[in-house]
């Protein structure tokens, strides 16, 4: 990548010492239909601006990778029907192509810490996929973390992953993983995925402590959910087999996998799991904000 293109609001911000969060393009250029895309993204950046943080929305337009996106360029992602999806690898193709790309959790991360900033709030993670002792499909998101010094907030690993094996390979991985105001692992659309973790932190101050060890990974922070928003979790695993089932028997495999469950629960549901994933989103912006002021702070 020749360049990396920071708005001049983000600059200005991150130089005087002002609270910042990163902000991910792939959840309005590939995980939200239109025109729900757009209103989520720039709601998100308003919410951030009227509690006195700079949004940081990143994404690649016309090859460059660009942090602190304009409201006209996320219009724009938003309704190209040949945006690409970008993770790290991709970012010196897509410049080379000078295309434009929604950044995965793994290329936003990457672009958030090269801008200097510390704090970065998604949906959900990727990681470890359902057969990957036979298939190794194992999201890209999980070795750029453990290689990037920030706090990332998400509501878990997304939920049509293998949750169990995610969380060892964090482990693996020395990435620290904490459960907001919880030890109980989130699921993305329900509070609870079954799985405990061993740590929680039950104040922003806290979640701001990895600055003081000079970590080289990220801190992972795990915000539920809060239980009357979430899907009811026997619709969830009715739901998940079904679409388990109907991947393998169209052959779906690799990068093609996640779109297509997705895709499959949203209309399973009716619906419904899009908007809980629209307020997984909108709670982790929030908790985000409030890391994001708690650094800049310390």
């Amino acid at each position: 990548m020749s360049q990396i293109n920071i708005s001049a609001e983000v600059r200005d911000a991150v130089a005087a010492g002002k609270p910042v969060l990163a902000l991910e393009s792939t959840i309005f250029t590939h995980g939200l239909p239109r025109p729900r895309n757009v209103q989520v993204a720039t709601v998100s950046e308003q919410q951030l601006r009227d509690a006195g943080i700079t949004p940081a929305t990143i994404g690649v337009v016309d090859g460059v990778l660009t942090v602190g996106l304009s409201t006209s360029e996320i219009e724009r992602l938003s309704h190209d029907d040949a945006v690409v999806k970008a993770s790290i690898r991709d970012l010196p193709i897509v410049a080379a192509k000078k295309l434009n790309a929604g950044t995965t959790v793994a290329a936003t991360a990457y672009a958030a810490h090269a801008a200097g900033i510390k704090v970065f709030s998604t949906g959900g993670l990727g990681g470890v996929h359902q057969g990957a002792s036979t298939t190794f499909d194992e999201s890209a998101d999980l070795g750029a973390l453990a290689t990037l010094p920030l706090v990332v907030i998400s509501a878990g690993v997304k939920s049509i992953l293998d949750i169990g094996l995610t969380l060892e390979r964090l482990e693996t991985l020395n990435i620290p993983v904490v459960g907001w105001q919880t030890t109980d692992y989130p699921g993305f659309y329900i509070t609870d995925s079954g799985y405990d973790i061993e740590y929680s932190v039950s104040s922003t101050d806290e979640s701001a402590a990895r600055d003081d060890l000079n970590l080289s990974s990220t801190v992972l922070v795990a915000n539920p959910i809060p239980a009357d928003q979430q899907l009811p979790p026997a619709t969830l695993e009715k739901v998940l087999t079904e679409a388990h089932a109907a991947a393998a028997l169209e052959g779906i495999s690799g990068h093609d996998t996640t779109p297509f469950l997705l895709d499959y629960i949203q209309k399973a549901t009716g619906g419904e799991s899009l908007e809980v994933n629209i307020n997984v989103y909108r709670n982790n912006v929030a908790l985000g904000a409030e890391i994001a002021r708690s650094i800049s702070n310390r």
